[in-house]
């Protein structure tokens, strides 16, 4: 019998991914800086906890690239363009390390809710991965197709959580240097947050 239900994710068997976070979105998604600040939180504690992280951007000619917010995290990163909705239904998707790819739970975020991340997870989901969508990650220009979006894809299958929910996960135990990392970048994240709504 497994020590834990398998809806709780552990840094061994995740992996992290960012659908289509690109600049040219920035002016149309209610809450976009805050939700850049959520992903940036899940991408610092992913990379500090060993757990891959691939990127897709969706027609970067028109759309812009990965907002540099994100792209100063990823470095080594596994990116790739698509003009597939689906993230995995693009021919890249097969080259992302296999590392990335034999993990059994995905953790998706980006946008748009209802668009790319909707396809991306179903995908998933029909590959019998476990996936994991982060409400505070993920976004839209209409916030009703968000929410609707939302509510069909855990009516699929997947977990709606929150970023803190996943990095606690990941982490497991309390009191160890990562816990204490993360910790501080959550901290750091709050703190962030809090000054963002004081001038909007």
């Amino acid at each position: 019998m497994p020590d834990r239900h398998p809806n709780l994710l552990s840094v061994d068997t995740s992996a992290l991914f960012v659908v289509d976070v690109q600049e040219n979105f920035r002016a149309h998604i209610p809450g976009f800086e805050r939700m850049v600040a959520a992903i940036r939180l899940l991408v610092q504690g992913a990379q500090r906890l060993a757990v891959p992280v691939g990127v897709s951007e969706q027609y970067p000619q028109g759309l812009g690239h990965t907002v540099p917010e994100l792209q100063e995290l990823l470095g080594e990163a596994a990116l790739f363009e698509k003009l597939e909705i689906s993230s995995c239904a693009a021919p890249a998707w097969h080259d992302l390390p296999a590392a990335l790819l034999a993990r059994q739970a995905f953790v998706i975020v980006g946008i748009e809710a209802h668009v790319c991340v909707n396809q991306t997870v179903h995908d998933l989901l029909h590959q019998g991965k476990r996936v994991h969508i982060p409400a505070d990650a993920v976004g839209a220009r209409d916030p009703w197709q968000r929410e609707r979006a939302l509510a069909r894809l855990e009516g699929a299958g997947a977990v709606i959580t929150t970023t803190e929910t996943v990095l606690f996960e990941w982490l497991r135990v309390a009191g160890t240097p990562e816990f204490k990392d993360v910790q501080r970048l959550i901290k750091e994240h709050d703190a962030a947050r809090r000054e963002l709504e004081s001038v909007t």
